[in-house]
């Protein structure tokens, strides 16, 4: 298995960071993760943002899809994990 610098992206994962904290600028968290050896042909992409609560993860996955709708043109494939901050604007968890 190829292992580099957890510092250091690659120019796709880099691409597809930007995109996604344009797409989800209430973004807490993103992670991108090039799974295919480097080649850019497969993606871990990982957000979560407030911008999914009250949506079903199917919806939330629609909603990562669409945002990256150019770039999936030249993937092999791409795996979404989405989530909702524990506590949202303040909010207290219940």
């Amino acid at each position: 298995m190829l292992r580099r610098s957890l510092s250091a992206q690659t120019n796709g994962e880099a691409r597809i960071t930007d995109i996604l904290r344009s797409k989800f600028p209430r973004a807490s968290a993103i992670k991108v993760v090039d799974i295919s050896g480097g080649c850019g042909a497969m993606y871990e992409v990982n957000v979560e943002s407030v911008e999914f609560k009250g949506k079903r993860v199917v919806q939330q996955h629609q909603m990562i899809n669409q945002a990256l709708k150019d770039e999936i043109q030249a993937m092999h494939g791409l795996r979404i994990f989405t989530a909702v901050p524990k506590v949202c604007d303040g909010e207290d968890s219940q």
